[in-house]
């Protein structure tokens, strides 16, 4: 996909707007509105399409800082179309779980998922995202209800499936060492029945 770089399209769009708006008063109206047109079409991009893409492919590069600070130049979220504005608040959520920013994470992510997501792909996406955060916080109960969630979706991304996985193995071996420590805790008692065994009175 052919991406023009953000602060080309700063340019573009200061040239042609205000570039244009000189030239208008200067020679008068003439051609010069065609400056003006493209300065605002390259504007309503901006703002409903964002940095989304271009954060994205930073992201995936794993360029964390490049990435958050390219999401950074999104100045008007909530003006974005819907779908960019859901993909903002996942970027945003994922950037600050992997600074360890659990809190700021979830509320990126619940904001994400109280928008229109284009897929369960990507509800599914979120749902393990807060699952994983609620698994860090040893809140298992909140864990599962995020997994099983995501289990009544229509997952068909390879990568999110893997994960699914993943996830679904660490909840079967976070139960596998319960029922361990309680086998364990019960063979304790029965060799233990009444605490500590007294010695016999010596004579």
């Amino acid at each position: 996909m052919f991406i023009i770089n953000i602060y080309l399209k700063f340019a573009i769009i200061a040239v042609g707007i205000l570039g244009g708006a000189i030239l208008s008063f200067v020679l008068g109206i003439g051609y010069t509105w065609i400056f003006i047109l493209i300065g605002i079409v390259f504007l309503i991009s901006y703002i409903l399409l964002g940095t989304i893409q271009s954060s994205s492919e930073l992201m995936q590069k794993l360029e964390f800082d490049a990435a958050e600070k390219r999401l950074n130049l999104t100045i008007f979220p909530k003006l974005m179309y819907v779908t960019n504005r859901a993909f903002y608040y996942i970027l945003k959520g994922s950037l600050a779980a992997q600074r360890k920013d659990n809190y700021e994470a979830e509320e990126y992510f619940n904001q994400a998922l109280a928008l229109n997501l284009p897929s369960d792909n990507e509800k599914g996406m979120v749902l393990l995202q807060m699952a994983g955060i609620q698994a860090q916080k040893n809140n298992w109960t909140g864990a599962k209800n995020y997994f099983y969630q995501v289990k009544k979706l229509k997952i068909t991304e390879p990568q999110i499936k893997e994960q699914f996985k993943q996830f679904e193995a660490a909840i079967d071996n976070r139960g596998q060492m319960k029922v361990a420590q309680s086998m364990g805790m019960k063979s304790n008692q029965m060799m233990m029945p009444g605490g500590k065994r007294k010695r016999p009175k010596m004579r």
